[in-house]
């Protein structure tokens, strides 16, 4: 997403391959700064049409997002157990923002001619915009600030050309579990009875 001004502007990270990859940002985004990391975190590395996938299952409750660093308060749900975590919860604007943040790449793509079916998300990264400043009153006559925690968001998409399988000890062996001593000879009396 570009802005009117003729600056362009740095990315935090720059993409290996410029010719492979696209890049889009949104800046002073009216959505929750931690709310939007997370959800950041938790697509990046995922390729494009998973991630496009899980943000619209987060939007109908299907799967949720875990909240790792930011979680204070947030209630546990069992949907959170396929990200070997406890805590989660279903940002809807946070999603909505990110899939029109990623729609807007994958034309960037389009245009620039790159597959769009091998993209995968490179890089993701939020940062917390100047909070927007409201005020609400409070008992006896005082007032207290009332502020929106507005975010940047900036994503690199990279074409992959083939997924790589993670490597095994051996071809054919599957992975040797490791076995504890105390179990071991327990095994060794079993057998020898």
């Amino acid at each position: 997403v570009l802005h009117s001004g003729l600056k362009m502007t740095r990315y935090a990270k720059e993409p290996e391959n410029p010719a492979k990859s696209v890049k889009a940002r949104g800046s002073y985004l009216r959505v929750h700064f931690k709310n939007t990391r997370e959800t950041a975190q938790a697509i990046k590395h995922m390729h494009l049409k998973r991630a496009t996938r899980f943000l619209k299952n987060v939007m109908t409750y299907k799967e949720c997002v875990p909240f790792r660093r930011f979680s204070g308060g947030v209630g546990r749900c069992a949907q959170a157990k396929q990200f070997k975590h406890t805590q989660g919860r279903w940002p809807i604007k946070s999603a909505e923002f990110l899939l029109q943040l990623l729609k807007n790449a994958e034309s960037n793509a389009e245009f620039k001619g790159l597959e769009t079916e091998h993209l995968v998300i490179e890089h993701i990264q939020v940062n917390a915009a100047p909070k927007m400043r409201r005020r609400t009153y409070r008992a006896h006559g005082r007032i207290n600030p009332y502020m929106s925690s507005p975010c940047h968001i900036e994503l690199v998409l990279a074409e992959k050309e083939s997924v790589v399988a993670k490597a095994t000890v051996g071809d054919d062996e599957p992975i040797k579990k490791k076995v504890s001593k105390k179990k071991l000879q327990r095994q060794k009396m079993m057998q020898r009875e």
